[in-house]
């Protein structure tokens, strides 16, 4: 399994490296400023990462645990570019995502009818993974923002002073690039948090697009190739250094409705999404959330999410953002 992870050296250089999986140190790719430049050269040459990682595999190594109690990581990927890298997702795609999402809309009436909710995700049930593979029923799609929206592990994730909440959602995210001709090239998958805005949601399902739009987290390190169909994990919240909330999470698609493959058809087949060049980072969902169960985060909290075949946590701590800017200048 290969593994790459970006970095800041101790002297603040951006530096990209593969991981040694016998002592987990990396070893430092020569020549290469960025991993994005190394995908779209594999994706534009039609060639396998994996091979190109292996040629500009140097003798330098880098102790990572280091990096990691320094917290020195960057997101594993970025692009020169922040605006063209996309971060979207998908919600109901899990098989227990309805219940905590409907618990979020319908309130606590018997015999309420079905949520919209609900009925999105027996569709996704009943038709997002076709017999064979191929394409099926479309999912819920959102819009999160650039790469200047994403925040490095160990970063905090700064929610709007407007907000009501900042609530963890811990994902697998997939990491694509768009090659010359078009073609979407899938990298490879990290561990996420996707961080929403739930008591926005709450309110009314249509907020959904607003509780959205916030900063996330994903990494430390980016797996090339496939992923185990079942990834079992753990969220956590701190507070004070003391577990306050803690639950397990499973992903992967044996705990999905949809497939891989149909989530990325339902994305990339939007023209504006296949521009040579971009960067495409994919929230896949999740069924696991405090706010679920009740449970309100508080600033200075900070959220834990680990789940093998990652080695190393995604830890964040939640911040607010000043106010912004409360009129529009007229020009």
């Amino acid at each position: 399994m290969l593994r790459i992870v970006q970095y800041l050296d101790e002297n603040q250089k951006p530096r990209v490296a593969r991981v040694n999986e016998a002592d987990w140190r990396g070893t430092i790719l020569t020549g290469v400023a960025r991993l994005h430049d190394l995908a779209r050269r594999a994706a534009d040459e039609k060639v396998p990462l994996e091979d190109l990682v292996e040629s500009a595999s140097g003798s330098e190594k880098v102790d990572l645990g280091k990096v990691h109690r320094d917290g020195r990581w960057l997101a594993p990927i970025n692009h020169p570019e922040p605006a063209r890298l996309h971060v979207t997702g998908t919600g109901l795609t899990h098989l227990g995502s309805a219940k905590t999402r409907d618990s979020l809309h319908s309130g606590d009436k018997a015999n309420t009818p079905k949520t919209d909710s609900i009925k999105l995700f027996e569709l996704g049930v009943e038709g997002g993974k076709p017999a064979g593979g191929g394409v099926g029923v479309q999912p819920e799609w959102f819009y999160k923002g650039c790469g200047e929206w994403v925040v490095p592990p160990g970063c905090p994730l700064t929610m709007p002073d407007f907000s009501l909440d900042g609530g963890e959602e811990p994902e697998l995210v997939g990491v694509y690039i768009v090659d010359a001709s078009g073609t979407p090239c899938r990298i490879g998958y990290a561990l996420g948090n996707e961080f929403s805005d739930h008591v926005t949601e709450k309110q009314n399902y249509l907020y959904l697009a607003h509780s959205k739009l916030r900063v996330c987290s994903f990494g430390p390190e980016l797996i090339i190739g496939a992923l185990p169909r079942s990834v079992e994990g753990m969220s956590k919240i701190l507070r004070d250094g003391k577990v306050a909330w803690e639950a397990p999470f499973s992903t992967g698609e044996d705990h999905m409705s949809h497939s891989f493959e149909n989530l990325e058809h339902h994305h990339f087949k939007y023209k504006q999404f296949r521009r040579p060049g971009d960067i495409h980072c994919h929230f896949f969902g999740t069924s696991t959330l405090s706010c679920g169960g009740g449970f309100q985060t508080r600033v200075g909290d900070q959220f834990e999410i680990s789940a093998p075949p990652f080695h190393w946590p995604l830890r964040n701590t939640l911040a607010v953002a000043p106010a912004g800017p409360t009129l529009i200048r007229q020009l």
